[in-house]
């Protein structure tokens, strides 16, 4: 029977693959936003947002506290890393969200599941005519250049057929002609590199449509994603022991952190129908990647939070950026 052996979460906001004094990039892109995410589903430009709460937190977004929360997230991945590569996983599932690396508007599937020898990953930040912090953040996607990363067809086969056996709707996509840079992305090459840091242990992503309207799953549906995942896992002939790991979150581009601190409170106190709950409003735009970490969550319920991180990092007066988390759960 196959196991799963450990839960991880991580986020992989584009400040991780940048050095601190590029971040002003991200904020920029903050400043000429016009669809910035309230918790309660309001869609407000940067500049609504700035009179609706001040700039109170214009102390915070400052290069000092940059490098302060760039450290700690860089330390709290490698811990991670360490106690992943210590549980010695024979597969990697990768719960992540695509934006338009492998699929686009003409199909967008809510919930699929890669299965081929290798993934063929997105070149979406290669060529020479990117500027500099942009190529940085694709070579810390793993986005800057094509790469082969190895998987099991087999086993992702396998979940594809357990789940639909579970009455769940599963797309199936494999290796072909993949054209336009498209390809498996940022969700899945940070952890690959990061985490895993490109060991030659085979990676399943499961690819969970989070932003994308009209067909974005509730929080529910993907708490019972999970559970069935769970399930199937449990039901395998294989001997695999699995890993399962969560990409992206938590809040952002405003950061909530009232919002994150009650995720994981409901992680620790395994609050099932809090998450399961969880109002469509709170979960736009990045925020929509805390479905990935649902999902997570159910698959390995029978764990407890052992460890976990979190570092609401500022980056404009009005509040906007990411509160970025780490999470593992063990036996």
């Amino acid at each position: 029977m196959a196991e799963i052996i450990i839960g991880l979460g991580a986020s992989h906001t584009p400040l991780l693959t940048l050095t601190t004094d590029q971040w002003e990039r991200r904020s920029e892109v903050d400043y000429a936003n016009t669809q910035l995410n309230h918790s309660d589903g309001r869609l407000v430009s940067y500049g609504e947002l700035l009179e609706e709460v001040g700039p109170k937190f214009a102390n915070i977004a400052t290069i000092e506290n940059y490098k302060i929360a760039a450290q700690a997230c860089d330390d709290s991945l490698e811990y991670m890393s360490h106690q992943l590569a210590s549980a010695k996983p024979d597969l990697v599932i990768i719960i992540g969200d695509d934006q338009r690396e492998l699929f686009t508007a003409s199909n967008q599937p809510a919930i699929a599941i890669y299965h081929s020898e290798y993934l063929t990953t997105s070149t979406k930040y290669a060529g020479p005519s990117r500027p500099l912090w942009a190529k940085q953040m694709g070579q810390g996607y793993m986005m800057d250049d094509q790469y082969k990363i190895k998987s099991n067809p087999e086993f992702a086969l396998e979940l594809i057929h357990g789940l639909v056996d579970e009455n769940f709707d599963i797309s199936s996509c494999s290796e072909g002609h993949l054209s336009n840079h498209l390809g498996i992305g940022h969700a899945y090459g940070f952890i690959v590199k990061h985490l895993i840091k490109n060991k030659d242990i085979p990676i399943i992503p499961i690819l969970l449509n989070t932003y994308y309207s009209p067909n974005v799953p509730s929080a529910n549906r993907c708490y019972q994603l999970g559970e069935a995942l769970q399930r199937v896992i449990n039901k395998s002939k294989s001997n695999a022991k699995i890993a399962i790991i969560a990409s992206g979150g938590l809040s952002h581009f405003i950061v909530d952190e009232v919002l994150d601190q009650n995720i994981f409170q409901a992680f620790k106190e395994k609050n099932h129908e809090w998450l399961k709950n969880i109002p469509r409003g709170a979960l736009n735009s990045g925020s929509s990647e805390i479905l990935n970490w649902i999902v997570t969550a159910a698959s390995v319920n029978q764990f407890s939070l052992s460890w976990h991180r979190y570092y609401p990092i500022y980056r404009t007066p009005a509040g906007t950026g990411v509160g970025t988390a780490f999470a593992i759960w063990e036996p």
